[in-house]
């Protein structure tokens, strides 16, 4: 299997090429601000074809390249209906204006083909399978996309920003909530495999079992307790 990801734009969020090899079909996953020329580089590099552009969540750190990146490539792109909206309107999904320069660097809308996720659904793109797990807790229509082991390649969870290498995704906009995303953490991360390995929206990789035995919120989960004051560590995203 190939990997190619980098970080993106003012946010440095994490956008990520999967393909089963190199001078094969790929699937783009949350391409972010700034993020269409590392795109077409990557494209470049490893001979892919993309065939699907799927998203994570909503926010503009993650979507802002979407219409570029889908109109070059003719594809479409897949995001949950709760956060569907956000794709026109990025203001309105953080409560405040993210600055006038910055949006003038911006495409804001839906690009011609877009696609609607559904939790449990199984995406067969690329030759690839892509489970998703409707995770709400940053956004309403966070999702996850989990890929299972193969050959030598362990299971892999993007994970977007509902969780990352020692912390989790922030709460404190809008459709963000503390309750539900410990719920989605419970529900969504617990379960996996410790081998599993976490590709997150920002930050560097880690895996299931490093992140519970050291993540503070992960940790509280575990230990079966909800309240949202029991983890110190900052949280981070959008």
């Amino acid at each position: 299997m190939l990997i190619a990801g980098f970080p993106a734009g003012a946010w440095g969020t994490n956008c990520y090429l999967v393909a089963p090899a190199a001078g094969e079909e790929c699937v783009i996953i949350d391409p972010g601000h700034q993020a269409a020329r590392g795109v077409e580089e990557a494209v470049r590099k490893h001979r892919l074809k993309p065939v699907a552009v799927v998203l994570t969540h909503g926010h503009i750190d993650h979507v802002a390249s979407v219409v570029p990146v889908c109109g070059a490539h003719d594809v479409p792109a897949w995001i949950h209906p709760e956060d569907r909206y956000m794709m026109g309107d990025p203001e309105k999904a953080l409560g405040r204006s993210i600055g006038m320069p910055l949006m003038g660097e911006l495409t804001v809308g839906e690009p011609d083909d877009v696609r609607e996720l559904a939790d449990g659904a199984k995406l067969e793109l690329a030759g690839l399978e892509f489970t998703v797990s409707h995770a709400p807790g940053h956004t309403k229509g966070s999702v996850t996309f989990g890929m299972p082991e193969a050959a030598d390649v362990p299971p892999i969870l993007f994970s977007g920003d509902l969780l990352f290498a020692g912390s989790i995704g922030r709460t404190d906009l809008p459709g963000g909530d503390m309750a539900e995303i410990l719920d989605s953490l419970a529900r969504v991360c617990l379960p996996l495999d410790d081998s599993t390995v976490v590709l997150s929206g920002h930050g560097p990789q880690t895996t299931i079992g490093q992140e519970r035995a050291t993540n503070p919120y992960l940790r509280q989960v575990a230990a079966g307790r909800r309240d949202s004051g029991a983890a110190e560590a900052p949280r981070r995203g959008m």
